[in-house]
């Protein structure tokens, strides 16, 4: 007698191509931005990263770089918070979006998702760019970016008027805005969760790749803070950066804290992991 033949089901899982590309330079905040009630009398320098992550036949974008037409107002705005011209915006040719993308051989049609964390003028600025995109925002911050317990009257440098408009007409009627649970799987081995600790909509992308789990979040500025455990100086819940980096150490085989230069020394090609 044969036995019958118990047909399981197989997970598949993508193994993603992981890049990063530096879209602005922040110029330099003083070290308590960076490293909790530490680095008094350090500034240290911060950049920009947009991760590109390809696989599956899809195009997913982590944030999509500063407006050009807003970086006067945010500088006049880091100007007059810091009083130091050290801490200055600036994005080169080289540096722009459409500019990065297409020396990478994307288009913006090609795009599928954009991805932004957190909800802050330079991660948000250009997502009108991708007319096929479902732009991916934290539920939680988006509702308190709407509703906030303690108002910002600097709503701008969340979300400038002209983006915010964008997506709550074209891209709304569209239907491509898409607000993410806290614990969220985009794709089959791409899974977002809500990180907290610098913004109400900070969040973590955990990548699958070939070189293990690779997690982007703004929850980091630098690798020390999850690396040495030293908690994140600008930040709104020093519980949530704790559980957030233990989880990090945890789940991560790589890390991109996403405003250290050291990512692009790591890194020097931009690729994290290839295909």
């Amino acid at each position: 007698m044969v036995n019958p033949i118990r047909m399981e089901a197989i997970a598949v899982t993508i193994q993603y191509e992981v890049q990063v590309k530096q879209v602005a330079s922040f110029g330099q905040v003083p070290g308590p931005e960076v490293f909790w009630m530490s680095a008094f009398d350090r500034w240290l320098p911060l950049i920009t990263l947009m991760g590109v992550i390809r696989g599956g036949g899809k195009t997913i974008l982590i944030n999509s770089g500063p407006p050009l037409d807003f970086v006067p107002t945010m500088n006049a705005s880091w100007l007059e918070f810091f009083k130091d011209e050290r801490a200055r915006m600036t994005v080169t040719e080289e540096q722009q979006t459409l500019n990065v993308l297409r020396a990478m051989g994307i288009s913006p049609e090609e795009v599928d998702y954009v991805v932004v964390t957190p909800l802050q003028a330079y991660a948000i600025g250009n997502v009108d760019l991708f007319p096929n995109a479902s732009i991916c925002l934290s539920k939680r911050g988006w509702i308190d970016f709407h509703a906030p317990k303690h108002p910002d009257p600097r709503r701008d440098m969340a979300i400038p008027s002209r983006i915010l408009t964008h997506l709550v007409v074209d891209a709304w009627r569209e239907g491509r805005v898409r607000l993410l649970e806290d614990e969220e799987t985009l794709l089959p081995g791409l899974h977002i969760w809500y990180a907290g600790t610098h913004h109400r909509s900070s969040m973590a992308v955990n990548v699958q790749t070939h070189a293990g789990t690779v997690i982007f979040s703004d929850c980091m500025f630098y690798y020390d803070n999850v690396e040495k455990n030293h908690p994140l100086g600008i930040l709104e819940n020093l519980e949530e950066c704790q559980d957030a980096y233990a989880r990090i150490r945890k789940e991560a085989a790589v890390i991109v804290p996403m405003y250290d230069p050291a990512v692009l020394e790591r890194h020097p090609d931009g690729y994290v992991s290839r295909a």
